[in-house]
């Protein structure tokens, strides 16, 4: 009787990761995104992991995700032990007595209450959609704020959180369901009950994961700590490596750039650390963006292995001087000579069918569909024993455009791989130490997931100027450094501000083709990130800082906090 074929190893990897929303000068944190998406996706992506204890995957996280989520939950707790104030007017705005009475106050809180998804969020709920009704013809008629009762703003507030709750909370946390069932007239008993789900979620999140580390079933990895490019802190030119003809910076190359991508690599792997107890084997380089600079300098630290999107892989074989002949050349791990460091190439277009297209499908017939082509991939590679199919993406943004917050997609994927013959759900890791060997990519082509190219962050003349204002600042910094004249702590003040300014979110940002008020949050908070840099210098941060100068005209969607990874799809 012949053998069994080996089955097709297959990597679930999600990316976690939100931009710092903080004011480092007094904590006060100017976006929720990452408590609501702690409270709503983190945890529910650990508990479908905990529901199938034989399914394995990779979660990564940013380091500067870690440490707002830390400081969520210990603001909350000391919130709810008496001291301390919460710094998230959103947050403050559930938990406080008192809802606020002035119509511009009222106004904005009305608009923070809207952000969600329509249909799968705020209709899913007859209360909510009748609330946000309101809502909507009160933003019509802004003078009629006045009119607003706190009854009003407390039922939206509460239904705002409690969408943004996850789904497995929903289904198994009694408080939640009782203020469900509620629908209106909530009390200052309600929000706070609200508030403690929230706290004790934020609290535990972190540990879930660790558990499931522990255990074997996740690998954790990590990205640099503040999410910055680093193939363009090395070197701006390298963007056109896939973008020959692309318009770039008047700052021909970001001062000290090497030495910042080394103190992002190194504050991340000391915050990952400090949350998970272990050094990490693996990387997700911010937005899966590569360079031979970037994976040589990963090798130097340590890193077994990264990833990076398909795209890069195919614009880097068809570059090679001698191409490689083998068939399902994505279905394999590649080093670059001389470099240490596994690079996995992710499939683009299943990873794709998760955050764009199923979405609108019945779970079963998504997951269904998505293992139809794990199972031709599978026939395509049955005379190899080390095909690997990297699936990558994020892990957060996509689960609000699904019912249910992707409960019955995930669980039923999950379910389905872990008992597939012919599949096999493995890490990276646990990969590698089972398949040593890796192929030699002959050249590698700089660029990302999203296009294989850097155009999400510069190239277009907003994002040209943010880096240019970026190196002004960068600049002042090292002459400041070079003075000598800051203590220690204002030097390790300036380091982490400086850090928060390089993010790669900022820049995602900036582009006509976004929608207007989301690219006017970034734009304001990364010209506030570079003036707090020039006040910690002791210097006056120039005039242009008070200026405007990136717009959005896109409309909202997926197409913002997400995007397809071929640009026919995508914007």
């Amino acid at each position: 009787m012949p053998n069994s074929p080996t089955p097709l190893k297959v990597v679930l990897c999600w990316h976690m990761h939100q931009p710092e929303y903080r004011d480092l000068r007094d904590g006060r944190y100017l976006l929720p995104w990452t408590y609501l998406h702690a409270t709503k996706d983190y945890i529910d992506m650990a508990a479908h992991l905990e529901a199938v204890p034989q399914a394995r995957a990779v979660v990564n996280f940013a380091p500067i995700l870690l440490e707002q989520i830390d400081d969520y939950a210990r603001q909350i707790h000391d919130y709810c032990h008496g001291s301390g104030a919460l710094r998230d007017s959103l947050l403050a705005a559930l938990a406080e007595p008192a809802t606020p009475t002035d119509a511009l106050t009222k106004t904005g809180l009305v608009k923070a209450c809207l952000r969600a998804q329509r249909e799968r969020q705020i209709n899913r709920y007859p209360a909510f959609r009748h609330l946000a009704e309101l809502a909507d013809r009160l933003l019509i008629h802004p003078d009629d704020a006045r009119y607003l009762n706190s009854q009003f703003l407390t039922d939206l507030l509460v239904w705002y959180h409690l969408v943004w709750l996850g789904e497995t909370i929903k289904r198994n946390d009694i408080r939640a369901q009782h203020l469900l069932a509620k629908a209106h007239g909530y009390s200052l008993e309600d929000r706070r009950m609200l508030l403690e789900i929230i706290g004790e979620q934020l609290g535990t999140v972190l540990s879930r994961y660790r558990v499931l580390a522990e255990r074997g079933q996740v690998e954790l990895s990590v990205t640099p700590y503040a999410h910055p490019i680093l193939p363009l802190l090395l070197d701006i030119q390298s963007a056109r490596e896939a973008m020959p003809e692309v318009p770039l910076p008047l700052l021909e190359r970001y001062p000290g750039g090497e030495e910042r991508a080394r103190w992002h690599i190194q504050r991340g792997l000391e915050v990952f650390k400090r949350h998970f107890g272990f050094i990490p084997q693996g990387c997700w380089p911010s937005e899966g963006s590569v360079s031979t600079a970037t994976l040589n300098l990963l090798g130097e630290s340590g890193f077994r292995w990264a990833a990076s999107g398909g795209n890069v892989l195919q614009a880097s074989l068809h570059a090679s001087p001698v191409q490689p002949t083998a068939k399902n050349a994505l279905f394999r791990p590649y080093r670059l000579a001389g470099s240490s460091t596994a690079c996995f190439f992710r499939d683009d277009g299943l990873s794709d069918l998760i955050g764009f297209s199923y979405a609108d499908w019945h779970a079963d017939d998504a997951v269904s569909d998505f293992i139809r082509h794990l199972e031709n991939i599978a026939a395509a590679n049955q005379d190899r024993t080390d095909a690997i199919v990297p699936i990558i993406m994020d892990g957060e943004n996509a689960w609000e455009h699904y019912p249910e917050n992707g409960y019955y997609f995930l669980s039923a994927l999950y379910q389905r791989l872990s008992n597939h013959p012919k599949l096999e759900l493995t890490t990276f890791s646990a990969y590698l130490a089972k398949n040593p060997h890796t192929w030699t990519l002959p050249k590698l082509v700089a660029g990302s997931w999203v296009y294989g190219t850097f155009s999400t962050w510069i190239g277009d003349s907003y994002k040209n100027r943010a880096w240019d204002m970026l190196g002004a600042a960068k600049q002042c910094y090292d002459r400041v450094m070079l003075s000598k004249r800051l203590s220690a702590a204002q030097c390790e003040a300036a380091a982490l501000q400086l850090a928060v300014c390089e993010g790669s979110d900022w820049f995602w940002w900036f582009g006509d083709y976004n929608p207007e008020d989301v690219v006017s949050d970034f734009e304001r908070q990364f010209r506030l990130n570079l003036a707090n840099l020039y006040q910690l210098l002791g210097e006056e941060p120039p005039a242009m800082l008070a200026q405007v100068f990136a717009h959005g005209a896109g409309t909202s969607g997926k197409s913002g906090t997400m995007r397809q990874s071929s640009p026919q799809q995508g914007h």
